[in-house]
């Protein structure tokens, strides 16, 4: 397009042009150039003084312009970071937090911190189980004598006459100290405080167990999110060629193209139905691991988070045999070890049970003081005033509990329950071993999965390429074409289930042998 040049003259219009007109290729006329042939000095430094002084008042507007537009959008972009935090948690972060998030994971923990508890209230048997104090307080009157033989303070019990006096009042007071310390319990104490702590190892085990599912529900919710993504991007590309084949087929329907039959058109039509319905799913599906992502790492009003990494790819992995995994699992599978330390307790409570049967030695230590001012102590020591006196005394004890019928059923039912968790063992380690033949088959069989549809789709692109190359020179067939455009199109999204699919089995491999899964690292 061409662009008039204007030139004016001191008048203020065009040199040599009609007010209104412009100087280009179009409208150049002889006379023009004589008009500006004839421009003379001071309209020469009156036309540049002019153009510069334009210059510079357009500049300036493009500069305030500018840093206008710069404040906008620093400021929109200020506003949307303070609306919402968007932060990025690579796998072993997302496991991290979403465990701390956890209240199963918290709940568990408890069980822990209680076990340990029941350790301490264990071992605090093994000295001074029983330490009892008592205080009593009050107010009570003094008493007087009226005995002729004017007995001092002392003896006041040989007063068969002895009153209270109600104008003398004092406080009362009384402490009591009693405790037992066992001496000899058959080594009832022993394997008691021995069941406890295997009690608490076996809980923790049982955390470790509900740990590690935490973390496998975690692992898969977190590749779930990348699945979203890259089958969120697929459906955006077919979008795109969506339109183009639509575009592409009815322009060659309303040239009469002899090609194109009103079959392709219904049949590209129904794909495109299903196609969005598919859009559809994706969409809702993001947004439901959106939230639940949220809710797992209990993020805030203004925050949100997504994963650090953008592609799905399948995880740094090795297939060992059959065997690696199992015996992995009977040496590390928390619920095994858990089983083997509720094994130690109940043998330990076993042994506690059967020392009931004997008597337990101790010693006893007691102590009691009381002292009102009012009330005189007696010198006889068989005559005790309970209101001012001091005693003290340590002594050797034996208990027997004479219940020997329910002293043995205590022992058969201790013998019965470490039988019992002896078969859970067994059942325990059938269960483990089944289980790790049916994760080691799954990722076999994923891990071929996956080759087959790489492979799969590599002959559905060049299927395309095909059909796209006859298509041009004439040869080819719209249905062919569709065809193989919606199979690459399938292809492409099932290998990303694959891909999903392996890392899943991958990592069920994985903690069914008791190895962790935050082991596996991105490929």
């Amino acid at each position: 397009m061409e662009k008039p040049l204007r030139c004016k003259s001191p008048g203020g219009s065009p040199a040599g042009i009609p007010m209104g007109e412009s100087l280009s290729l179009s409208n150049f006329k002889p006379q023009h150039l004589l008009g500006l042939f004839f421009l003379n000095k001071d309209v020469i430094d009156s036309f540049r003084h002019r153009n510069l002084k334009l210059h510079i008042i357009n500049m300036t507007k493009r500069v305030l312009i500018l840093f206008s537009v710069i404040f906008i959008i620093l400021t929109s972009l200020n506003h949307s970071v303070s609306a919402q935090d968007t932060l990025r948690v690579n796998l072993s972060q997302f496991i991290d937090r979403g465990l701390q998030a956890s209240g199963q994971v918290a709940y568990e923990r408890r069980s822990v911190d209680l076990a340990n508890n029941r350790v301490g209230l264990a071992q605090s048997q093994r000295f001074l189980p029983r330490v009892d104090f008592s205080s009593q307080h009050g107010v009570i009157p003094g008493v007087v004598s009226k005995d002729p033989r004017n007995l001092p303070p002392g003896q006041f019990y040989l007063d068969p006459n002895l009153e209270n006096d109600w104008e003398d009042w004092a406080i009362f007071t009384r402490a009591e100290l009693n405790a037992i310390q066992p001496i000899y319990s058959w080594g009832a104490i022993r394997s008691a405080i021995d069941a406890a702590r295997s009690g608490a190892r076996a809980a923790e085990f049982q955390f470790d167990a509900v740990k590690a599912e935490a973390e496998l529900q975690l692992y898969e919710l977190y590749y779930s999110y990348l699945l979203a993504i890259e089958i969120s991007r697929i459906l955006d590309e077919g979008d795109r060629e969506m339109n183009r084949l639509e575009r592409e087929l009815y322009r060659m329907r309303d040239e009469g193209d002899p090609d194109i039959k009103e079959s392709d058109i219904f049949k590209f039509e129904i794909f495109k139905s299903e196609f969005q319905v598919q859009r559809v799913e994706v969409r809702e599906g993001m947004d439901f691991i959106k939230r639940i992502w949220n809710y797992a790492l209990q993020a805030g009003p203004d925050q949100f988070y997504i994963p650090e990494e953008n592609f799905l790819d399948p995880v740094a992995y090795q297939i060992h045999e059959f065997e690696y995994y199992l015996q992995m699992a009977i040496n590390a599978r928390p619920e095994l070890r858990g089983v083997e330390s509720g094994i130690d307790a109940l043998r330990s409570g076993l042994d506690a049970a059967r020392a009931q049967q004997y008597p337990l030695f101790f010693l006893g230590i007691t102590g009691s003081y009381a002292n009102t001012p009012n009330r005189p102590r007696q010198t006889n020591p068989f005559i005790i005033n309970n209101t001012n006196y001091a005693s003290g005394g340590v002594g050797f004890g034996i208990r027997q509990n004479l219940n020997f019928s329910g002293i043995r059923n205590s022992v058969d039912r201790a013998e019965i329950e470490y039988r019992r968790i002896n078969d859970l063992h067994k059942a325990v380690t059938d269960g483990i071993t089944l289980e790790i033949n049916e994760k080691y088959r799954e990722a076999v069989i994923a891990e071929m999965r996956l080759r087959q549809t790489e492979e799969a789709l590599v002959i559905a692109r060049n299927w395309v390429r095909n059909e796209q190359l006859n298509y041009d020179i004439g040869f080819g067939d719209v249905e062919d074409l569709l065809d193989s455009v919606q199979k690459e199109f399938e292809l492409r999204i099932q290998l990303k289930q694959n891909i999903f699919d392996l890392n899943k089995k991958i990592a069920e491999l994985y903690k069914s042998g008791g190895i962790p899964i935050q082991k596996l690292s991105i490929n």
